[in-house]
């Protein structure tokens, strides 16, 4: 199995104007938690160019990529262009996740099963 191609396949399917969390992610590659090893291929590339990362936050909604982007007020603005509302506070910027959180359906994530075994991945 690999992770990453796992992950790419899984993060390209978050859309425009939601985000999803690092264990999320994790959790739909088959690895429950395994929400550090996402923000690891997040932060050093791992998982493909075509990946949106500023749409991954922390379980609470906390845009803690910061380090992935050329500023740490990117993954805010990227968020932002795509009608995300990201409020401060005492924790940092966070995303509403019950307002914007990526809903993903047990269909879907039985589609993702399947196309990773015939891939191989």
């Amino acid at each position: 199995m690999d992770f990453y191609k796992r992950m790419e396949l899984v993060c390209e399917r978050i859309p425009a104007g939601r985000a999803a969390s690092y264990g999320q992610i994790a959790l739909l590659c088959g690895k429950p938690g395994n929400a550090r090893q996402v923000g690891y291929a997040l932060r050093r590339g791992r998982a493909g160019e075509s990946v949106p990362a500023h749409r991954i936050v922390n379980a609470k909604g906390i845009l803690s990529g910061a380090e992935a982007f050329d500023t740490p007020e990117t993954q805010k603005r990227l968020l932002e262009g795509e009608g995300v509302r990201v409020q401060k506070t005492d924790a940092g910027w966070r995303v509403d996740l019950r307002e914007y959180g990526w809903v993903n359906s047990i269909e879907e994530a039985e589609e993702l099963y399947r196309i990773f075994q015939e891939r191989g991945i």
